[in-house]
């Protein structure tokens, strides 16, 4: 079903929709199409790449996010020769003021040449439209991204199960220490490890990311309302990605119809940033 964009936008929760076309699996790339389940709504959301899974994990911990979903909406647009082009964004997320995020995780700034940087254009102007936002995501430093990806491992509420552990951890860091140190004061590190790395994930406590996390790393007490040192929220990603397995993007003229344009995304400048179509 097409509609316009605003009236869409208004009327259509798009963290509810599955994907409105498949992530492609490539042959021979380490990394495919998966589900990456989200703490933040406990439901799963489909990932087309590597660089698209570190991009779930970073909004999934941002607090203003309140729901996610891969790939639920198609924007369809006339260039100035009249063809029609789309773009399927890989990336959706809902923040708490009612605005929304439409994301792409690109290889590299350059990725998918001129035909996604125009859709990039258009579908930028179509959500500044609306006051949302449109962004090709960039990469994560290395250290950063595994610090997220070891934590995103604990994100589970299974993790905080233990009656009466999670408040002896946050009495621990009260004030910032060494990490062992303050596992050591509430019990068997086994045991309480699980707990930390939960409450980090959550951002109950608190550590420099940015750093190889370790026994020696200093941690303290955190916040719910603000970012680790150094992890940025969705809403700071500019250009760029990491890896690109499922990125996929092509043109279409007006001839094609909508069922023929289900297998690609393309982009030019025009249509979209008026909010013809959806």
């Amino acid at each position: 079903m097409q509609q316009r964009w605003a009236d869409a936008a208004l009327a259509v929760a798009f963290e509810d929709l599955p994907p409105v076309s498949a992530f492609p699996a490539v042959p021979g790339r380490r990394w495919g199409p998966g589900l990456w389940w989200s703490a933040t709504t406990g439901r799963h959301v489909a990932a087309g790449s590597n660089a698209m899974r570190t991009q779930l994990m970073v909004l999934d911990r941002d607090p203003e996010v309140t729901a996610l979903a891969g790939r639920p909406v198609r924007l369809l647009w006339r260039n100035p020769r009249g063809q029609v082009r789309s773009w399927v964004p890989q990336l959706f997320a809902r923040y708490s003021d009612g605005t929304a995020l439409l994301a792409d995780c690109p290889s590299h700034p350059e990725a998918g040449g001129e035909r996604a940087m125009k859709a990039a254009e258009a579908v930028a102007e179509a959500c500044a439209y609306l006051g949302w936002t449109y962004q090709r995501l960039t990469p994560l430093d290395d250290v950063l991204a595994a610090n997220l990806k070891w934590l995103a491992g604990y994100r589970h509420p299974r993790n905080a199960e233990r009656p009466g552990l999670m408040p002896a951890v946050l009495e621990a860091f009260t004030r910032p220490r060494p990490l062992l140190e303050g596992i050591e004061t509430v019990g068997d590190p086994i045991a309480v490890l699980p707990i930390v790395f939960h409450a980090l994930w959550h951002r109950q406590l608190t550590t420099d990311l940015n750093t190889p996390l370790h026994e020696r790393a200093m941690v303290g007490p955190g916040s719910l309302r603000h970012a680790d040192a150094g992890v940025p929220t969705g809403r700071l990603h500019k250009d760029g990605g990491e890896g690109n397995d499922g990125y996929a993007e092509e043109t279409r003229d007006i001839s094609e119809t909508a069922e023929d344009a289900d297998t690609g995304a393309g982009g030019d400048e025009a249509g979209a940033r008026r909010g013809e179509a959806v």
